[in-house]
């Protein structure tokens, strides 16, 4: 038998950011949730065919009557990266969005850091780094960059395995994000919104700092971090503007190629069927 791959227990972002904080660095298994987290968002949501996208999410998909229907099959979920070749080097990249006809048009990224907030100066070289190599040789790719960063306090020092020290704090007891979580937002905010494919291949179309509370009592939960909402870094725009910004560069840009143009799936899909029985809840609240 095929092995099951978990992808709907992590439909909801909070219970895939609750991973980031709960799930041991091993093989992954903390940001494991994310990849797949957006990886159905990009189908629901993105509107691209569930085996354009690696890891693959359990859908399929039918036209019926001039619909495009989505449906559940759990056998085909897959948890493997696709290699991409890029200027300099080949990259294993967390999720890629490939057209047959294009190659890879869209691409994310994800890190989670849980302690030791002095090493994200390295986290942003490789970020740089990453990038550029994949914009040197599709500049027209769509990249987006996902941090999520563990909200640690004073109080949880020596009572969670990855707080030991004060190094470890992410937010001060005023409340506020330290001075080096903080200098690393302000430093890769710089990065974001790539708007033009000519511009700097070190740049990201999109990147969103997600800060997540590790105490016990609210895991998984979202900390609003200093200024976010009108930060380029809110999370919450993140995959919408790299959905804007595909549409620009491909359907727009090459109107007479229609695999291009994202699919806008009926809401009478049994997979909507299917996760509104599994999760007990309506659609959108499912997707958190």
């Amino acid at each position: 038998m095929p092995e099951i791959i978990p992808f709907l227990q992590y439909l909801n972002l909070q219970d895939a950011m609750k991973a980031c904080v709960e799930g041991t660095t091993q093989s992954q298994a903390h940001i494991k949730p994310l990849h797949r987290h957006f990886a159905m968002r990009l189908v629901i949501e993105g509107g691209f065919f569930p085996d354009e996208i690696t890891p693959c999410p359990p859908f399929t998909h039918e036209r019926r009557k001039k619909e495009n229907l989505l449906l559940w099959n759990e056998a085909i979920g897959s948890k493997s990266e696709r290699t991409v070749i890029g200027g300099v080097k080949t990259k294993q990249i967390d999720i890629v969005v490939t057209k047959p006809s294009l190659g890879p048009v869209m691409a994310l990224s994800f890190k989670a850091t849980q302690n030791a907030f002095r090493n994200l100066t390295n986290r942003m070289e490789e970020a740089i780094g990453d990038c550029t190599n994949i914009h040197l040789r599709y500049p027209s790719l769509v990249y987006g960059f996902y941090h999520a960063i563990v909200t640690n306090r004073s109080t949880q020092i020596g009572l969670h395995r990855f707080v030991r020290s004060k190094n470890d704090l992410s937010v001060g007891n005023d409340g506020l994000i330290v001075s080096q979580v903080l200098r690393y937002i302000r430093a890769i905010e710089a990065l974001s919104d790539r708007s033009s494919q000519w511009a700097d291949p070190s740049g990201y179309e999109a990147i969103a700092v997600h800060m997540v509370e590790s105490d016990p009592s609210i895991v998984g939960q979202s900390f609003a971090w200093t200024a976010e909402a009108q930060s380029r870094l809110n999370r919450e725009q993140f995959l919408e503007k790299l959905l804007r910004i595909y549409d620009f560069r491909y359907p727009f840009m090459a109107g007479s190629m229609p695999e291009t143009r994202r699919v806008e799936w009926s809401p009478r899909s049994p997979l909507f069927e299917h996760i509104v029985e599994k999760t007990k809840t309506p659609l959108e609240e499912a997707l958190g």
